[in-house]
């Protein structure tokens, strides 16, 4: 037999045993007692909790101190990056020569051949902009000895 016959007959037989019973007995492990809850000891237990709870809260609040351990506050984040205008630039014209195109067609203000060149020469030049400035070597100020470049 090989190795894949194996294998099928093993999924033959869970696809037959598919819709049977499971067996009772298989667990092998009785039910705990303490499991074992009323619905009024449930409902008991849920409304002294819920009480104490409240409890807590209010007495919290009427000191004037919150209960602040329980919650992650994570710090401030970084300040953005500032960007060059030539970057800004780029963005300006990536996004709103097809901005402009999208609302002229909207708005049905008429367009001429020449914005509509401009207008999709403005999104190429945006793209070839920053496509140029991500650049490809390292930083400029990583100095000479930049680690291992293959």
């Amino acid at each position: 037999m090989t190795p894949q016959s194996d294998e099928d007959e093993v999924w033959r037989q869970i696809v037959a045993s598919f819709n049977e019973t499971a067996d009772p007995t298989a667990a092998g492990q009785p039910w705990p007692d303490r499991e074992n809850v009323s619905p009024d000891d449930a409902y008991q237990a849920v409304k002294a909790e819920t009480s104490a709870e409240i409890r807590k809260e209010e007495t919290a609040v009427a000191s004037g101190e919150e209960d602040d351990d329980d919650h992650y506050v994570p710090p401030p984040p970084p300040p953005l990056p500032k960007m060059d205008p030539g970057t800004k630039i780029a963005w300006l014209a990536l996004f709103g020569g097809p901005a402009y195109l999208l609302l002229a067609a909207l708005l049905s203000w008429p367009m001429d051949g020449w914005i509509v060149f401009a207008a999709i020469a403005a999104f190429i030049g945006g793209f070839v902009a920053l496509i140029v400035r991500m650049g490809d070597g390292p930083p400029p100020d990583s100095g000479w000895d930049d680690g291992a470049v293959i």
